[in-house]
């Protein structure tokens, strides 16, 4: 039976508690973190991708406020709790939690997970969680790249079609 959705939504130390149940099941963890704004299929794409590479997928999104901090004003478009909604509705999603620091190294030393996942558009050795990950012998992961796919280039088209149509108007 699926689960619903605002089960799939944990606090960290819930989520802590989780992960290390089924580790102790035999299970592996797969861990990705991010923004999330605008859900696009280029996302949807790459969750499955990550959920394919172990047994569960834990997804971490930035707060509000570090969305900000990170994107600028008027960022996020999206509020940390409409996102996390969006995604623990997705069948590739098992967990989600908020973090609000810039980077999710603190919840990658609190989870630990086997298999820490990120996009195409990430090389590992940029990837800050890294060193973090691979301190405890986890494996650092990129999935490829859905081209032409981001929440910039959606704001993008959205923002020059606005300002086409304004022009059209004078």
């Amino acid at each position: 039976m699926p689960r619903r959705t605002e089960d799939k939504v944990k606090r960290q130390t819930q989520l802590a508690q989780i992960v290390q149940e089924r580790r102790q099941a035999g299970e592996r963890c797969v861990f990705t973190n991010g923004c999330f704004d605008i859900l696009h299929v280029g996302h949807i794409r790459y969750l499955q991708e990550a959920r394919e590479l172990g047994d569960y997928l834990v997804v971490a999104i930035n707060s509000d406020e570090s969305v900000r901090q990170l994107k600028g004003y008027p960022r996020p478009f999206v509020t940390q709790d409409e996102r996390a909604e969006m995604l623990a509705a997705l069948e590739s999603v098992d967990y989600v939690t908020i973090y609000d620091e810039l980077t999710a190294e603190a919840v990658v030393r609190l989870l630990r997970p086997e298999i820490y996942v990120k996009g195409g558009d990430y090389r590992p050795d940029t990837i800050l969680e890294a060193p973090a990950v691979r301190s405890y012998g986890g494996q650092v992961v990129t999935v490829a790249l859905v081209q032409g796919r981001s929440t910039t280039r959606l704001v993008e088209r959205v923002v020059r079609a606005l300002t086409e149509r304004e022009e059209e108007r004078v």
